[in-house]
């Protein structure tokens, strides 16, 4: 018995607030994602690709609370612009084209 590893498990009582909190945040993260598939730009590309916006909606209802999750945290960390790094590169790309054509 002392040669066999083992790890010892603990159990605790959690309350209803805390349940519930965990349950109102799911069901917020659910409702930023479905909200981010009604936009009329998220659902042309979607019909773009071949995906109709009704079945990307009932996809995620079918989704995990877990997936939910990470879906909405990825939306929630999306720029809001749509500003990245690579439109400044290629601005001071262009830029020095610019001078060194006109050098």
């Amino acid at each position: 018995m002392f040669m066999l590893p083992f790890q010892a498990a603990q159990a605790g009582m959690i309350g209803t607030d805390r349940v519930a909190a965990s349950a109102g945040n799911v069901a917020a993260d659910r409702a930023t994602v479905l909200a981010a598939l009604d936009r009329s730009d998220v659902a042309r590309q979607l019909q773009s690709m071949g995906v109709d916006p009704q079945t990307a909606k009932t996809r995620v209802a079918a989704m995990t609370d877990q997936e939910v999750q990470a879906l909405a945290g990825k939306i929630n960390s999306l720029p809001a612009g749509a500003y990245s790094g690579w439109a400044v590169a290629a601005v001071i790309a262009i830029i020095i084209v610019i001078y060194y054509a006109w050098k």
